[in-house]
């Protein structure tokens, strides 16, 4: 029996009537300057962008002609109903967020013979900081294996309109372009380490470098989503209002700046910007004993628990059930999930949960100020410890 093509001549509807309200409105919101590829032609490419902001697959779509088929993780496939319409509109390609996935390397092949561009965030997720987060190294054996010209996406100005931890979306200016093609016969004559450290050069945004000014009344909201640790009393909780981001437990104020730069409120502040704090707290984290959180835990959240039926749906479990993390488990109520034993957590979005554990994954979803960087951040440094790899820079993103 015939395998149904991938490709829909319906894609290319699609992309054409997205492009005719996506790019004035994010023209319009976003501020944005999307530079489109006209050096792309008839040619297929393989698109990797560093990932910014919500709206990045949309500025791929504007910058490229035709259909551009998007690596997509599975949480917009288990979504019931909406994931039927984005697959028959768009048909991503999905992909398990914390493995090596050899049906989605296939599926790219089975893409690339039917004539498709291919586009992901090599990262695979959006950054907190502002800065470019970890790349796995499998982005350098997708290329070798599609064979495809390489387009370098750059996205400058994303964190400052709309951070990863931020609801609102502020006024600003961002520019998107490719800054740079690689042929194949160029980049198959660089070894892994090689390539590797071209596309960390070419998708390596610091936000804190570039200038400009970003405006809104709440500047700070949801910062408590990416900071968990104070620089004067470590772990801790904060609460954001407006602009103001406060330490709950020794009550100091940071503002947040139009310009992305911190400034103590009636004190001095070690920090300049989010990605400095952001670094340090990592630092922190991989400097914690193992059996510093044993009896008593870190911290502990309220969230609604689900069931994700992978590539179906999500089922809801319980309402607000009570989360503790410590430094080797997480429970959830009278659930436990032993670090040891869990194949992955992950935070998709700018504050969901995600627990692999024996054949299932559970989805933890909090309150408006739910931090689940921190438990990604305490699994990741237990795997590190346990492993024997004590100077472990990976925490999960």
């Amino acid at each position: 029996m015939k395998k149904e093509k991938w490709i829909k001549p319906r894609h290319k509807v699609v992309r054409d009537l997205a492009y005719l309200v996506m790019y004035p409105y994010m023209k319009w919101k976003c501020g944005v300057a999307i530079e489109k590829f006209k050096e792309q032609g008839g040619r297929q490419y393989l698109i990797i962008m560093n990932h910014q902001t919500v709206f990045d697959q949309f500025m791929v779509g504007c910058a490229f002609k035709g259909p551009v088929y998007y690596i997509a993780t599975e949480d917009i496939f288990s979504m019931g109903w909406i994931s039927k319409l984005i697959r028959f509109l768009v048909n991503p390609i999905p992909i398990k967020k914390q493995t090596n996935d050899l049906k989605a390397v296939k599926t790219c092949i089975r893409v690339v013979k039917e004539g498709g561009t291919i586009a992901l965030a090599p990262e695979g997720n959006r950054t907190y900081s502002g800065r470019l987060c970890y790349i796995k190294p499998s982005i350098v054996k997708l290329m070798r294996v599609l064979k495809l010209p390489l387009a370098i996406f750059r996205i400058e100005g994303g964190y400052g309109v709309q951070p990863r931890w931020a609801d609102d979306i502020r006024k600003g200016k961002m520019r998107t372009y490719v800054s740079r093609v690689v042929e194949p016969e160029e980049y198959q004559a660089l070894t892994d380490e090689e390539m590797m450290a071209l596309i960390t050069k070419e998708l390596g945004v610091d936000e804190a470098a570039l200038s400009g000014e970003f405006r809104h009344k709440n500047l700070a909201q949801y910062l408590e989503r990416a900071i968990y640790v104070c620089p004067h009393c470590g772990l801790a909780e904060f609460e954001s209002c407006g602009d103001v981001f406060t330490c709950k437990k020794c009550g100091r104020q940071i503002r947040y700046l139009p310009t992305r730069e911190l400034a103590g409120i009636g004190h001095s502040f070690p920090f300049r910007f989010v990605a400095d704090w952001y670094e340090y707290q990592a630092d922190y984290v991989r400097k914690l004993p193992l059996s510093a959180y044993e009896k008593e835990p870190a911290f502990r959240d309220t969230a609604d628990l689900s069931e994700v039926l992978l590539y179906q749906r999500k089922v809801p479990l319980r309402k607000e059930v009570q989360l503790a993390l410590y430094s080797d488990r997480i429970t959830a109520d009278g659930m436990v999930f032993p670090f040891g034993e869990t194949a992955a957590v992950t935070v998709l979005g700018r504050n969901k949960l995600n627990i692999y554990y024996q054949d299932h994954v559970y989805q933890l979803k909090g309150g408006k100020r739910f931090n689940a960087l921190k438990y990604v951040n305490f699994y990741h440094h237990y795997k590190n410890k346990s492993e024997g790899n004590e100077n472990g820079e990976f925490l999960g993103l």
